[in-house]
C-alpha cells in the first residue's frame, strides 16, 4: 500500500520568517527613535539631559582617544593646530553619524516589510538602498512602495531626513554665533590679563596703567561673559571643544585668570569696595562647579599654587604700588578661596589640553622662564607716569 502523500506546504517556515521580520523592524525602529531624540536633545533641548545620547559619548570618547595621540606632537603650535580641528571634525562626524544612523535604521524597517514593495528588495542592503533615497529625497523610483503602511513610512523618512538637515543648519548658526561672541571677550581681555592670562598680571597691567577704577566695570562684563558661556556651553557642549583662534589664549585660561584676580581683590589686596569681586568669583565658581559635575570632574580642596609662588605674586603687585594685606594673612585666605575652584578648574584645563597658563592647566608645558611669568606692561610716559618714591 502506497504511503500517503502530505499537503504540499510552500512555506512550511513561513511563521519563522515573520518573526525574523517583526524583530529586524523593532530593531529598527529602536535605531530610528534612538537617532531622532539624540538630534533632539543635542539641537533642540537649551539644557543637558540624562538620557541616552549617542552623540555625547562619540564626542567624549573621541577627545580622549585622538587629544592624547595629539599630545605627542612636539611642536606647540602644530598640536595646538591639530587640536583645534577636532570640534569642526566633530561636527561633521555627528551629521554623517545621525544621517547613517537614519538610513540603516529605515532600512531595517523596509527590510522586514519587504513584500510591500515593488520591485522587492533582495537584501538588506537594496533594501537600504531605497530608505537613503526617501531619506535624501532623491526619489529615482526604481523602487516604489505598493501598500499604505510602506508609503506612509517613506513619507516619514523624507520629512525626517530634510528636518535633520534644517535643525543642523540651525544649530551650526547657534554654535558659531556663540563661539564668536565667547572669544571676542577673550580677545578683549587679552590686552588686560596678556597672554597665557594671569590674574596677577592683570592686576598689576591695570594698577601700573591706574585703570584700577575701571575694574568694576570689566567684572560687570565678565559677569555677563560667564553666564553666557554658562548657557551656551551647557547647552551645547560641542562649543567647549571649540579652541580660541589666537596663541596661547582659551576661554578657560581666561576664567581661571578672572577667579585668580578676583580672589587676590578679596584676600590680598587692600581696597574698599570687594562688591564686584565677590560677584564675578561667585559666578565663575558656579561655572567650574557645573561643568564639574556635568564632566565627572573631580579635584582635590588644594589651592594649586606653592607658598613661594604666591610670595612671587605677592611681590609683583607690590612693586605695582597696589596696596597689600599682610602676606601671611593673605596667604593664607587665598589658599582658602583658591581651594574651592582650583582643583576642578585644573582638571578640566589639563583634560581640555589648553595652553599652559600661570597657575592653571598643565604648567609643565610653560618654558623654565616662565614658571612665574613677570607682567608685561606698556610704558607709560608723561603725565600718567606714576609719581617716584623718596
Amino acid at each position: 500500500m502506497a504511503p500517503a502523500l502530505l499537503p504540499e506546504n510552500p512555506r512550511p517556515c513561513a511563521w519563522v520568517e515573520e518573526s525574523v521580520d517583526t524583530l529586524i523592524a523593532l530593531a529598527g525602529i529602536v535605531v530610528v527613535a534612538l537617532t531622532v531624540s539624540d538630534v533632539f536633545q543635542s539641537v533642540i533641548v537649551p539644557r543637558p539631559v540624562s538620557l541616552l545620547r549617542p552623540s555625547a559619548y562619540v564626542s567624549r570618547f573621541g577627545w580622549q582617544y585622538v587629544a592624547p595621540l595629539i599630545a605627542r606632537v612636539r611642536n606647540a603650535d602644530r598640536r595646538e593646530n591639530l587640536l583645534g580641528v577636532y570640534a569642526p571634525a566633530l561636527l561633521i562626524t555627528l551629521l554623517v553619524m545621525w544621517v547613517a544612523a537614519l538610513v540603516l535604521g529605515f532600512g531595517a524597517i523596509f527590510f522586514a516589510l519587504r513584500h510591500q514593495l515593488r520591485p522587492e528588495p533582495a537584501n538588506y542592503w537594496a533594501a537600504t538602498y531605497y530608505a537613503g533615497t526617501s531619506l535624501l529625497t532623491l526619489g529615482f523610483g526604481d523602487i516604489t512602495a505598493t501598500t499604505g503602511i510602506t508609503r506612509a513610512i517613506s513619507l516619514m523618512a523624507a520629512a525626517l531626513g530634510l528636518g535633520t538637515f534644517a535643525v543642523v543648519v540651525a544649530f551650526l548658526y547657534s554654535i558659531f554665533g556663540a563661539y564668536q561672541k565667547r572669544e571676542a571677550f577673550v580677545v578683549m581681555l587679552r590686552e588686560r590679563t596678556g597672554a597665557p592670562p594671569s590674574g596677577v598680571g592683570f592686576l598689576v597691567r591695570h594698577a601700573e596703567m591706574r585703570m584700577m577704577d575701571t575694574l568694576p566695570q570689566t567684572f560687570r562684563d565678565a559677569e555677563l561673559w560667564i553666564a553666557e558661556v554658562m548657557e551656551t556651553h551647557l547647552a551645547y557642549p560641542i562649543l567647549i571643544y571649540f579652541r580660541s583662534s589666537h596663541d596661547e589664549q582659551s576661554w578657560i585660561g581666561t576664567l581661571g585668570a578672572l577667579l585668580d584676580a578676583s580672589s587676590l581683590l578679596l584676600t590680598t589686596v587692600d581696597v574698599e569696595s570687594t562688591g564686584p569681586a565677590k560677584m564675578i568669583n561667585r559666578l565663575g565658581r558656579h561655572l567650574v562647579g557645573d561643568f564639574s559635575s556635568y564632566f565627572g570632574f573631580e579635584g582635590e580642596s588644594q589651592p594649586g599654587i606653592e607658598r613661594g609662588e604666591f610670595a612671587t605674586a605677592y611681590g609683583h603687585l607690590e612693586h605695582a604700588g597696589l596696596p597689600l594685606r599682610d602676606e601671611e594673612t593673605a596667604w593664607r585666605d587665598f589658599a582658602a578661596v583658591r581651594a574651592s575652584y582650583a582643583g576642578p578648574l585644573n582638571a578640566f584645563a589639563r583634560y581640555f589640553r589648553i595652553p599652559p597658563a600661570q597657575w592653571i592647566g598643565d604648567r609643565s608645558l610653560l618654558r623654565p622662564a616662565r614658571h612665574v611669568p613677570l607682567p608685561v606692561t606698556m610704558p607709560v610716559t608723561g603725565a600718567d607716569a606714576p609719581p617716584k618714591s623718596a
